[in-house]
Formats: structure tokens, C-alpha cells, sequence
């Protein structure tokens, strides 16, 4: 009996385990996506480039990054899968580069609108519920207690933080393309989750992303200017350089990883660190105010991803 007993529990340990590596993994993520809207604002304040450039740049760079990574691993005889044929996986994977262009672009174009904190934290605020829906009616992932807690409490600290802040805050267009942006976020996951369940690399799915969201984006950020003045080249590029290593070439493979071991919508929350840490990073070294709302609504939601947290890893 001890013998059978034994045998069923290593299975559990290893999804704790799997979903606790899950956690740290989107843990880095958020922080690291954090930084994203600070260092758009940079670009915006500096130079004349517009966000739909500057996230084709980011595309095009990250993967050109991680196509370098991948080389490296493969002579190194790491394991990294390769493309497969089929038109099913070929329209999944442009499905999730086109997510993925709506969700960086429209985030990027709210932050010029409205700010980097309300738009940060509008469409991260938004996203869990539309993933836990899409989820439930996709992916036919169970709605527990304790994620519908934790989603209630992010609301709230998002309701706190976007309706505490006072008239002129929010700029209607900033929040529809926040909500635009949303969207395309909650499609990016729940695709990335389906693919990552097949046992999809996900150095290669965020090469195919990234591509994909380059050939979207680039005629109209040719359309809108590719290249800023020269005077501003070498700030602009060092500020896309930075986006492209550490918020894309590092972050999404951590992404999708962690994406892999928790469900979608556990997923999603985790990702409310992402606000928070912009929030913070913009009244430090940014000048917009520390309100109360948005001290006490970060606060919120660091709370409700902490108790996730501890649910899923019990799960």
C-alpha cells in the first residue's frame, strides 16, 4: 500500500513542481515587462519615432535575437524544435504573431495617449477576465475559487487605481486601444498555452511571433516613419535595444515556458505584476504622481497575485 501510495503522489509532486517553476518563470516576465511602458515613454519624450515603428523594431529585433540563440543552442547541441509542416500549426502560429502585434502595438499607442500607468494597468487589468473566458470556453479550463478571487482582487486594485486617480487621468482613446490591446493579449495566450501544450520549443514559438508581427507591422510603420532623425538614432536604438533583449529576447521564452505549466488564466494574473512594476517605475524615474489610489491599488493587486500564487502551487 505504501508502494501504491508512493506511486500516485510522485505525479502530483512533479505538477507542484512544474507549476511552482512556472510561477518564477512568469514572476521574471512581469518584471521584466514592467519596464516595456517606461522605456517607450523614453523613446516617445526623445525622439520623433511613433509606436507603431517602434514596435515593429522590437519584433524585428527580438527575433533576429532569438533566431541568434537558437543557432547557439543548436551547435551546443541543445534541444530546440524545428518547423513543422501542416496548415493547421501554420495558421495557429499566425494567429499568435497577429495577437501579438495587436496586443505590443495597441499597448504602445495607449502609453503615447494616456500615460504609461493607466494604460499598463488598463490592459493587464482587462486581460485576465477576457483569458478566463476565452479559457472556459476555448480551452475548457475550470474557473476555481481561488483564481476567482484572485481576479476579483485585481479588479479592485484596478478599480482603485484607474477611478481613484480623478478626472483627466484617462483619455477615452488610450483606454479603448488599452482594451484593443487586451484583447490581443488574451488571444496571445490562450494560443501560446495550446501550442506550449503540444510541446511547442518556446524560443521557437516566440521567433514565429515575432517574425509574423514584423511583416504585419511593417507597412504601416513605414508609413508612419521607420527611422527617427539621425541626431536621435543612437538613444533610440540603445532604448530599442534594451526593449529587444530583455523584454523580448528574454522575456517571451520565459513567458511561454511558464505558460506551459499553469493554467491560462493563472497566467494571466501573474502577469498583473507587469503594472505594478510599471506604476512604480513611473513615479520613481518618470514624475507622474504617487497618488494614494495608485499606491493602494498596486498594493491590491501584489496581494492577489501573491495568494494565487500560493493556490496554484498547492494545486
Amino acid at each position: 500500500m505504501q508502494t501504491t501510495t508512493e506511486t500516485l503522489a510522485r505525479p502530483r509532486a512533479r505538477q507542484r513542481a512544474a507549476a511552482r517553476r512556472g510561477l518564477i518563470f512568469l514572476t521574471v516576465t512581469g518584471l521584466a515587462w514592467g519596464t516595456t511602458g517606461p522605456v517607450s515613454d523614453l523613446v516617445y519624450r526623445s525622439s520623433d519615432m511613433g509606436p507603431i515603428a517602434l514596435s515593429f523594431w522590437r519584433h524585428l529585433a527580438g527575433m533576429v535575437l532569438l533566431l541568434a540563440v537558437i543557432a547557439v543552442l543548436r551547435r551546443r547541441g541543445g534541444r530546440t524544435s524545428r518547423a513543422r509542416g501542416g496548415r493547421s500549426r501554420l495558421a495557429t502560429l499566425c494567429g499568435l504573431g497577429v495577437a501579438m502585434a495587436v496586443f505590443q502595438t495597441g499597448y504602445f499607442m495607449a502609453v503615447d495617449l494616456t500615460g504609461v500607468a493607466v494604460a499598463t494597468i488598463i490592459t493587464l487589468g482587462s486581460g485576465p477576465i477576457l483569458t478566463a473566458i476565452g479559457g472556459r470556453v476555448f480551452l475548457g479550463e475550470r474557473i476555481g475559487l481561488g483564481a476567482v478571487a484572485a481576479i476579483a482582487g485585481a479588479l479592485t486594485g484596478l478599480a482603485v487605481l484607474v477611478g481613484g486617480n480623478g478626472e483627466g487621468v484617462v483619455e477615452p482613446a488610450g483606454v479603448a486601444l488599452s482594451v484593443l490591446s487586451a484583447a490581443g493579449y488574451a488571444a496571445f495566450t490562450l494560443i501560446g498555452r495550446r501550442l506550449g501544450e503540444r510541446g511547442e520549443d518556446p524560443f521557437t514559438l516566440t521567433v514565429w511571433a515575432f517574425g509574423i508581427g514584423a511583416a504585419v507591422l511593417v507597412v504601416p510603420a513605414a508609413l508612419e516613419g521607420l527611422v527617427p532623425p539621425m541626431d536621435q538614432l543612437a538613444h533610440v536604438a540603445a532604448l530599442i535595444g534594451y526593449l529587444a533583449v530583455f523584454t523580448t529576447a528574454l522575456a517571451y521564452p520565459f513567458y511561454f515556458a511558464g505558460a506551459a505549466r499553469v493554467r491560462a488564466t493563472t497566467a494571466s494574473v501573474m502577469m498583473l505584476l507587469e503594472p505594478a512594476t510599471a506604476a512604480v517605475l513611473a513615479v520613481a524615474f518618470l514624475g507622474e504622481p504617487l497618488t494614494v489610489a495608485t499606491a493602494s491599488g498596486a498594493l491590491i493587486m501584489l496581494g492577489s497575485i501573491a495568494a494565487l500564487a500560493v493556490v496554484e502551487s498547492r494545486a
